[in-house]
């Protein structure tokens, strides 16, 4: 027969919850607990001890006190370039308000630890509203202070590149004392928001001899010395070459090129020496075929050697591969370069008069051809008059014409003839002379005209018809 025993088991039950044992048990689970949810509601609800945000202590303050606090504290707006002091600014408060109320509860989840925890740690943030002063105003004059210590400090100096006495040189760098503005001012744009602001040193670096600028301007110099300038002058043409020529010259970032010193001018000097005519003896071959030498007075030209070696220059600055001579001066009526066109029999071609004194006679020729001979007058010999000898230029022509003047013996004259031809500055020139009687090959001497080539009335159409206006009058 078997035994039941069920009601002795719920009578031990009883007993055990009656065990004070188990009572102390019971309230120690319950205080513990009691104790870690306070314990685990304040670490969820305030910073540890040694957090601060921005340097402001916010430890053991909740979300709103460390907001609160944060409104209300100062920046003392100090900035420091490595160890110097360069703007010590006015207080301010800082720029936090209650839209940062998201981002320092983030901090406060962050920091959060189970257990209250001493460990310090500096948080930083930024405000959501601009600190106008902080972010515009003091980086303004923290550029101006820099820019204004800049001007006492050295300035670095680049590797140059320079053409010197014919030679590309290359310059060393050398490092200078300015600060770097611009780089500084982009570390104070990423400085944390706090009072003092620390920013790293930055000076401005030179470009180095090795750097791919200097090295692409070294280039262009080389480039520059293997210029050429085809230089006509008349109907010939003279090639000129940077590298013989051109002695210092820079050529700047923009590759403008800029001429200082050079040999150009001696060349054009050369030049002109050779070629031009103005004031120089030419030599003429006479009717007779005897070659004299005549000397180049209101006829004549020559090269303005300045102002051709500013052209010049000007062509080899700007590249250009061909220029002709434009600068071209004389004794001509308005200082113009009388027969530069002219290559032709020494310059003076193969259309011309030719006034023989000894002779007292003229000749005139078109395109190589006699076209008029005569006998004429010439200037007064005995008193100085003589018709000038040299060679000159028919200045204009005019029919008829009054002559007006004065000579020796006749202090004011006036006196129609029908044609004049004039070919000096001083009023020498052809003209008809209806009052002479004398026209012997010995008149000039006692009876000649006050300089003009009196010529017989007869003929004196036919010379001027075959005179035009530039051309070379030769008188010898």
């Amino acid at each position: 027969m078997s035994v039941l025993h069920k009601p002795v088991v719920e009578n031990a039950g009883r007993n055990r919850f009656k065990n004070p044992y188990f009572i102390v048990i019971g309230i120690i689970i319950i205080v513990a607990a009691l104790i870690l949810a306070g314990l685990s509601y304040y670490q969820a609800t305030r910073f540890n001890s040694k957090i601060a945000i921005n340097d402001v202590k916010v430890g053991g303050l909740t979300i709103e006190k460390a907001i609160n606090k944060l409104k209300t504290s100062t920046l003392t707006n100090k900035v420091y370039v490595g160890d110097e002091l360069i703007l010590d600014e006015k207080d301010t408060q800082m720029a936090f308000s209650d839209q940062d109320m998201p981002a320092v509860k983030k901090l406060l989840k962050k920091q959060w630890t189970f257990f209250p925890s001493s460990k310090e740690q500096n948080y930083w943030l930024m405000p959501k509203k601009t600190d106008e002063f902080r972010s515009k105003t003091m980086s303004k004059q923290l550029e101006e202070k820099l820019l204004s210590i800049n001007e006492d400090l050295k300035a670095p100096q680049d590797a140059e590149v320079k053409l010197e006495n014919g030679k590309i040189v290359i310059s060393n760098s050398i490092d200078g004392e300015q600060y770097d503005i611009p780089a500084i001012l982009q570390d104070f744009e990423k400085q944390k928001y706090t009072s003092d602001i620390h920013l790293k040193p930055a000076f401005l670096k030179p470009i180095e001899s090795d750097n791919p600028i200097v090295k692409e301007l070294e280039r262009k110099y080389q480039a520059f010395l293997e210029r050429t300038v085809d230089y006509k002058v008349q109907d010939k043409v003279y090639t000129l070459k940077a590298s013989e020529l051109i002695k210092d010259a820079t050529i700047s970032n923009d590759d403008k090129v800029t001429i200082t010193a050079s040999t150009i001018k001696d060349k054009i000097d050369e030049i002109n020496q050779a070629q031009s005519t103005l004031n120089k003896n030419i030599d003429f071959k006479t009717h007779s075929g005897k070659v004299i030498s005549v000397k180049a007075e209101g006829y004549g030209w020559a090269l303005d050697v300045e102002k051709e070696l500013a052209t010049v220059q000007k062509a080899f600055e700007k590249g250009e591969k061909s220029i002709s001579a434009a600068n071209i001066y004389g004794h001509g009526w308005t200082n113009e370069g009388i027969g530069y066109e002219t290559t032709k029999n020494n310059g003076i071609g193969d259309t011309y008069a030719e006034v023989s004194i000894a002779e007292q006679r003229i000749w005139i020729y078109r395109n190589g051809k006699l076209v008029v001979t005569t006998d004429v007058v010439t200037g007064k010999h005995s008193t100085g008059e003589d018709t000038s000898p040299g060679v000159w230029y028919i200045l204009f022509k005019r029919t008829p014409y009054t002559l007006k003047g004065s000579a020796v013996g006749k202090p004011d004259y006036e006196i129609d003839v029908k044609y004049w031809a004039p070919f000096t500055n001083s009023g020498q020139g052809f003209h008809d002379a209806s009052w002479r009687n004398n026209w012997a090959k010995t008149a000039y001497l006692n009876d000649g005209s006050g300089g003009c080539v009196n010529t017989p009335p007869s003929i004196m159409k036919k010379v001027y018809d075959n005179l035009n206006t530039y051309d070379p009058v030769v008188v010898y």
